[in-house]
C-alpha cells in the first residue's frame, strides 16, 4: 500500500473512532435525522463532513446530510470553489449569502476581536436556515482542542467553568447543535485534511488577528504539552469528570446541608 494511502487509512480509522465514540456516548445522531453540516471551508468542517459521509454509507442508522456554507460578504470570498467541489463530489450543498461582514466591521471597536459579533450573526442565520431547510440538527466542526481552549478562555477571562458541549439545544428549542469531533485532536484533523487536499478557505476576519485570547490559550496548551504530552486529553477528560462537591457553586451542590445539627443549633443561638 502506498505511504499516502496508508496514512489516509490510518487517520481515517482513528478519526472515525473518535466520531463513533462521541455519537455513541452522547446520542448525537438518530434514525431519520436530517443534519445541516456547517462547512466554513476550513480543515475542521471539511473533515467533519467527509467522516459523516463515510458513516452515512456504513451505518445501519439512516440519516441525511446537507452541507451549508455561509458567504458573509467577505471581499473575494471564493464560494464558487466549494460549489464546484461539492458538485463534483455529489454532496447536497447550499451556499447562503448574507452580508454580515460590514456589520462586524461596524460593530467591532478597533483592536477588539471580531469573533464575538461574527459568530453571533452567523449562528442566527444558520439556525434559521436549518429550520427553513428542514434540518433537525446542525453539525459543527469543533474538536477536542477547541473544547479545551474554550474551557480555559472561560476560566481565565469570564470567571466560569464552561466549555463546548457535544450536544446543545438552542434557547428557543428549534435547533439541536452537535459536535461529533469533540474527541478528535486537531493534529489528526490537520494531517487528514492535508492528505485529502480539501479546498481550504481561510477566514479573512479572525484569521488575521494574531492577538486573540483564543490564540493565547492555544500557545499556553502548546507550552504545557512539552512537559505534559496528554494535557489536552486531560483537560477534556476533566470536563466529563466534574465533582460539584469539590467546587464552590452553591447552585450545583448544597453545602449548607453538610452542617451537623449541632452546628446549626449553635449558629441559631
Amino acid at each position: 500500500m502506498p505511504p499516502a494511502v496508508d496514512t489516509e487509512s490510518r487517520l481515517e480509522k482513528s478519526l472515525l473512532g473518535h466520531v463513533g465514540r462521541a455519537i455513541a456516548d452522547f446520542g448525537l445522531i438518530a434514525e431519520g435525522d436530517r443534519i445541516l453540516v456547517r462547512v466554513s471551508g476550513g480543515k475542521d468542517s471539511h473533515t467533519l463532513l467527509e467522516l459523516l459521509r463515510i458513516l452515512q454509507r456504513r451505518s445501519p442508522v439512516r440519516f441525511e446530510l446537507l452541507a451549508v456554507t455561509l458567504d458573509q460578504g467577505h471581499p473575494g470570498f471564493p464560494g464558487q470553489r466549494l460549489v464546484d467541489h461539492f458538485a463534483q463530489e455529489g454532496v447536497p450543498f447550499r451556499l447562503l449569502r448574507e452580508d454580515t461582514y460590514s456589520i462586524v466591521l461596524e460593530k467591532t471597536p478597533p483592536g477588539k476581536t471580531m469573533c464575538t459579533v461574527c459568530s453571533r450573526l452567523r449562528r442566527g442565520i444558520l439556525y434559521n436556515a436549518a429550520v427553513e431547510l428542514g434540518c433537525n440538527k446542525i453539525a459543527l466542526g469543533h474538536h477536542r482542542d477547541d473544547a479545551s481552549e474554550t474551557l480555559l478562555l472561560n476560566l481565565f477571562f469570564a470567571g466560569t467553568l464552561r466549555g463546548m458541549p457535544p450536544i446543545l439545544r438552542s434557547d428557543d428549542g428549534r435547533n439541536t447543535v452537535i459536535r461529533p469531533l469533540i474527541y478528535a485532536p486537531e493534529s489528526e484533523i490537520a494531517e487528514y485534511a492535508a492528505v485529502k487536499r480539501f479546498p481550504i478557505i481561510p477566514c479573512d476576519l479572525c484569521g488575521t488577528q494574531e492577538q486573540l485570547q483564543r490564540k493565547h490559550m492555544k500557545r499556553l496548551l502548546d507550552e504545557l504539552e512539552r512537559d505534559i504530552p496528554h494535557v489536552r486529553s486531560s483537560v477534556l477528560s476533566a470536563m466529563g469528570n466534574v465533582r460539584p462537591s469539590h467546587l464552590v457553586d452553591r447552585e450545583l451542590f448544597d453545602f449548607a446541608a453538610l452542617a451537623t445539627p449541632q452546628e446549626k443549633k449553635r449558629d441559631a443561638a
